[in-house]
């Protein structure tokens, strides 16, 4: 059916439910003349007459009556939609997909969503949360958050959070039975747990470094994950050390469920970046989640 005839309708709605032309033309902001030939027009496509007006009165033929019963909750609902998918003056409206490492969580998503949310309601976010190396265009994500190491050149970066280290933890019990590891060889005489490439299933070296020098470890040890926090959970009950990010164990370290060790060989990374592929590819939810996490994500203290 020609676009036409759907503006005819409304126009024949307005009328029909005002019972005047002239008030149908005061609330469409459009002449007396113009809404009396569009319901003409209207009843010439479908060959009936829809209305009998006189000079004094405007009454719904049996036609018009059931046209306005069959077809006006139809179009009104399809208005509301209309009217509830536009945004407002100032109001930001949209979806924002982002691929988010689990360590990032409670730095990035769990300090800055809610406030998000808070302030823009009508975005929608769909964090998707995996170890894995994303191809974020290939696979449809509007940005995503890795340690600026792993992120591609061409990716624009924007910095979410200060530079942290990498520690190596264990719990209390653990270290009282195997010892306090003193150099990063130590780490091959202990049960370490592994953390495994999501993307490749292979395992990851320990990176440690002091001044000038660095190591990486082929620890190994009787458990294996590919999810970090795993790990850190399974240290804090005594299986075995961990490596991880020092921010995202604070409580277990003020509790004192895990302790550091080899504090002096922990290296420092940049922090977690968002990236995304162009600067013109950069959506309003996009920037306005940009704004949000540089003001609300983790900082040092």
């Amino acid at each position: 059916m020609k676009t036409v005839l759907f503006q005819q309708l409304h126009v024949f709605l307005a009328v029909a439910r005002l019972q005047s032309f002239r008030g149908a033309a005061r609330e469409l902001g459009v002449s007396t003349a113009a809404v009396s030939q569009s319901v003409r027009q209207l009843e010439e496509q479908l060959s009936v007459v829809l209305l009998n007006r006189t000079s004094r009165s405007v009454a719904l033929t049996d036609a018009g009556r059931r046209l306005v019963e069959e077809a006006g909750p139809g179009l009104a609902q399809a208005a509301a939609a209309l009217h509830g998918a536009a945004a407002q003056p100032g109001e930001a409206v949209g979806r924002l997909k982002l691929s988010v490492p689990r360590a990032a969580v409670p730095l990035l998503i769990a300090p800055v969503l809610p406030a998000f949310r808070a302030r823009y309601p009508r975005v929608e976010v769909d964090v998707v949360v995996e170890q894995r190396l994303v191809d974020i265009v290939a696979e449809g994500y509007d940005a995503g958050v890795r340690l600026s190491e792993t992120i591609e050149r061409d990716m624009v970066q924007v910095r979410l959070t200060d530079a942290f280290r990498f520690v190596v933890v264990g719990a209390p019990a653990y270290l009282e039975k195997h010892g306090h590891p003193a150099r990063p060889e130590d780490l091959l005489r202990h049960e370490c747990i592994v953390l495994r490439s999501q993307t490749t299933g292979t395992p990851y070296a320990w990176e440690l470094e002091r001044g000038s020098r660095t190591w990486r470890v082929p620890v190994h040890g009787g458990v294996a994950t590919n999810d970090e926090m795993t790990g850190v959970a399974l240290a804090a009950e005594g299986v075995g050390l961990a490596y991880t990010l020092e921010p995202a164990i604070q409580e277990h370290l003020h509790s004192g469920r895990l302790v550091r060790v080899l504090e002096d060989y922990a290296p420092t990374v940049p922090g977690f970046f968002l990236y995304y592929p162009s600067r013109a590819q950069r959506s309003q939810p996009l920037r306005l989640f940009i704004e949000a996490a540089k003001e609300l994500a983790w900082r040092s203290r």
